[in-house]
């Protein structure tokens, strides 16, 4: 059964989120403090595995979104030495980038796109975009709370601002900030990656929580990104949808009027 097809929102959700938490927290396993205990190979079996589900994952989807992957990649890499080497903004266990990461960046990414895609999900987009905007606020809110994550908490508020004017987008970035997340949660109870207790270990004004609650902010560089190169490559393609989804929206406007 096909995901984007299928008419039920649990098997829909189950294959594309479902997969990628239980990927998540087996895939970072082999990269966390409890399995230095077994080997001192963790990181080298995270990076196979990822290698190999990301090939997986690249085989079945469209070509569209092949491309969106490798743009995805590219520009964690760049996006992972800038924040993570030069701005010091979040340190790796052994202060490098795992080869794992950049892939995991794309997985995430197409993952959270088919969900929001499917036309199961779409069927409940109004009222699943109010249930995870009400948990990510209260999410946020405890965070800023219990963990005087403030840093956390100006980034989820200024996300879901700027979500206001994005119908379109809403859901995507919604369910992406749920599911980084769970990633960094997960990623920091294993000490795969922390986070330092004020923003980029600079700002005292901005303290910030082991993970920040809102870091999803920053996957907005990423979708942004991987569309932008998309364009770039298919210019007349995407102005010929574009001319489509204008004609649509005068006919919608036209007939309610």
């Amino acid at each position: 059964m096909s995901l984007l097809a299928s008419k039920s929102p649990w098997y829909a959700a189950g294959k594309s989120i479902g997969l990628l938490f239980f990927f998540m927290l087996t895939g970072l396993f082999f990269d966390s403090y409890f399995f230095e205990k077994i080997s001192d190979h963790g990181q080298l079996y995270a990076n196979a595995v990822m290698f190999i589900v990301t090939g997986i994952i690249f085989y079945q989807v469209t070509k569209r979104n092949k491309e969106q992957m490798i743009s995805a990649i590219l520009i964690a890499i760049v996006g992972e030495y800038l924040f993570s080497i030069a701005l010091g903004m979040y340190t790796y266990k052994f202060e490098n980038v795992p080869h794992y990461i950049p892939p995991g960046h794309a997985v995430v990414y197409v993952a959270v796109l088919y969900f929001s895609k499917a036309s199961s999900i779409i069927k409940h987009k109004t009222n699943l975009e109010k249930l995870f905007t009400y948990f990510i606020f209260c999410y946020a809110l405890v965070f800023l709370i219990l963990k005087n994550d403030v840093f956390g908490f100006v980034m989820t508020i200024a996300t879901l601002f700027i979500l206001r004017n994005k119908p379109r987008e809403r859901l995507f970035y919604l369910t992406m900030y749920l599911a980084v997340a769970f990633l960094e949660i997960v990623g920091t109870t294993y000490q795969c990656w922390k986070w330092p207790p004020i923003a980029w270990n600079t700002f005292e004004f901005l303290p910030s929580y082991n993970p920040p609650s809102g870091i999803s902010f920053f996957y907005f560089g990423l979708d942004l990104g991987s569309l932008w190169l998309y364009k770039q490559r298919h210019k007349i393609a995407w102005n010929r949808m574009k001319n489509i989804r204008k004609i649509r929206a005068q006919q919608l406007n036209f007939t309610t009027n």
